[in-house]
């Protein structure tokens, strides 16, 4: 495992994947229906007048929504999967990170922590792009869900004007589920 944990440096600081860039600019219908979901009732992201009434010139966007702006959809998570099924990798650091895990049988994963700093509001009509860098990657531990590291990748969320809008970190396990120790 040493072997393995030497290869680790070789990605800590590159550049996980490139840029996501939101398939669609923030919008009234997807902050409704996630406000819905959350049963959140704060009335500045979806009512104009309630929003002015607090000096802002427009709806907000929930902030911790700022996550689903990026999300690349089923069709990219099927198209990730078939080519992990196949051995294949894309050429970027986080997939060949992935990969080589996958090879040491770390293929399970949980998130476990993220942080989040909010710079500014968005409003409808802003364009998100998430930029993601591998920050760091711990040593092989052993965890109750068996051996595996923890990868903290940076996520930073810029607008339209390529202004910051939301830094993140952002923590998974990557575990061997095979490991796991009979209680």
């Amino acid at each position: 495992m040493h072997e393995l944990e030497a290869q680790f440096e070789q990605f800590v600081g590159e550049v996980a994947e490139p840029p996501r860039v939101a398939r669609y600019a923030v919008n009234e219908a997807m902050i409704r229906n996630w406000v819905e979901a959350h049963d959140d009732r704060n009335p500045v992201y979806v009512d104009r007048d309630a929003a002015r009434a607090t000096g802002r010139d427009d709806l907000i966007c929930p902030p911790a929504m700022i996550t689903t702006w990026v999300m690349q959809g089923y069709r990219r998570w099927r198209e990730v999967q078939q080519l992990r099924a196949e051995g294949q990798q894309e050429s970027h650091a986080y997939s060949r990170l992935l990969a080589l895990l996958d090879d040491h049988g770390f293929t399970s994963v949980v998130a476990t922590g993220q942080e989040q700093e909010y710079l500014r509001e968005l409003h409808p009509g802003d364009r998100v792009t998430c930029h993601f860098t591998i920050e760091s990657i711990s040593p092989l531990k052993r965890t109750g869900l068996g051996l595996g590291c923890f990868i903290t990748l940076r996520k930073r969320y810029v607008d339209q004007r390529d202004e910051l809008v939301v830094d993140e970190r952002f923590v998974i396990l990557r575990f061997n589920p095979g490991s796991k120790e009979i209680a």
